[in-house]
């Protein structure tokens, strides 16, 4: 049992009441869900309301979060506080308008781009990597007035690197890890990782398996050793957890959430139809229930008690508490 707070910061399941018990019995108080992929304005909105439906059904067990005092709240009221985010700008569409709005509805993640060239960013998978847009400057700029979080989770090198250099609030990549540990086009280099904990963002690691070392058979030991190895790379206060975990979904989802509407076919990703679905979770991380592996993980590897307790929800936390609201009211501007 554990007094510290635990906060994952990137989950995308098939919603149901037994998941939120089992985020209950893993004693986790926030999450970060993804409610749009490749949704335009009014779809995200639809999604909104069934995240509504959703909390009134099953308030005692999550309701949506908005700040990290929401946090506090669901910790202790034995609740999950539920965090919206958007893993490509697609719902604000091309007006630069919406980003408020969308705050205004409770977003406070939104991706730059997802795997493709966006509006905004380039993304991992693409070729060549020209840096953040006109658009995306600006869309920056509104970000870090409104209080939403750019994430740069999927984007390609040199456009995170910009829009750390541009971004005036810290940035996070919610879900992903470090490319010296396994390499993947979504993993991130040492360089991008410096960068980040030099500027006071975050980065939230992944138990995904094609972005572990060993994929679905990555042992604990591995896991915790990679989170380790990156507290000395970019500071043990600017990482925390951010699974990916992808539970309940079948496989028509992957292939929506890789290719959305943009193209016929289907893109298997990383270039391999064996990434095709979903892989098996990591045997220590199978759902919620198993947040209390990695805390026991962590302390095996030499971390401090309070550095442990920083990953598996404090780091989270304190980037919560300075971040979600307009600058006019964060306190630290």
């Amino acid at each position: 049992m554990t007094n510290s707070y635990r906060i994952d910061c990137l989950q995308y399941c098939n919603w149901s009441e037994e998941i939120f018990r089992q985020l209950r019995e893993g004693k986790v108080d926030a999450i970060h869900v993804t409610i749009a992929y490749h949704e335009l304005f009014q779809d995200m909105v639809r999604n909104i309301g069934r995240w509504n439906r959703l909390f009134t059904r099953y308030s005692d067990l999550i309701f949506q979060g908005r700040n990290g005092d929401d946090v506090r709240l669901a910790h202790n009221t034995n609740r999950t506080a539920v965090f919206f985010g958007f893993q490509n700008p697609s719902p604000i569409e091309d007006d630069i308008d919406l980003v408020q709005i969308v705050h205004t509805l409770g977003v406070r993640f939104m991706q730059l781009s997802y795997n493709n060239q966006s509006l905004l960013a380039t993304g991992c998978y693409e070729a060549e990597d020209p840096g953040i847009t006109r658009m995306g400057k600006q869309i920056i700029a509104e970000m870090n007035r409104v209080g939403l979080v750019i994430d740069m989770s999927h984007s390609a090198q040199r456009s995170t690197l910009e829009a750390m250099e541009i971004s005036e609030r810290p940035i996070a990549i919610t879900h992903a890890n470090p490319a010296f540990w396994h390499p993947a086009l979504r993993n991130k280099s040492d360089d991008v990782l410096r960068a980040l904990g030099q500027s006071g963002g975050m980065l939230g690691f992944s138990a995904y398996p094609h972005h572990l070392k060993d994929k679905s058979a990555c042992t604990l030991e591995s896991f915790c050793e990679m989170i380790a190895r990156t507290a000395e790379l970019m500071g043990p206060e600017n990482i925390g957890i951010g699974t990916d975990l992808c539970q309940g979904h079948p496989d028509s989802e992957v292939e929506w959430m890789r290719v959305g509407r943009w193209t016929k076919e289907i893109d298997y990703g990383e270039g391999s139809k064996s990434n095709a679905g979903f892989p098996d979770m990591p045997s220590w991380f199978r759902d919620n229930r198993d947040f209390g592996n990695i805390e026991n993980g962590l302390r095996a590897t030499g971390l401090s008690e309070a550095e442990v307790s920083g990953v598996m929800g404090g780091n989270w936390l304190r980037f919560y508490d300075t971040n979600f609201d307009p600058i006019s009211d964060a306190g630290d501007k």
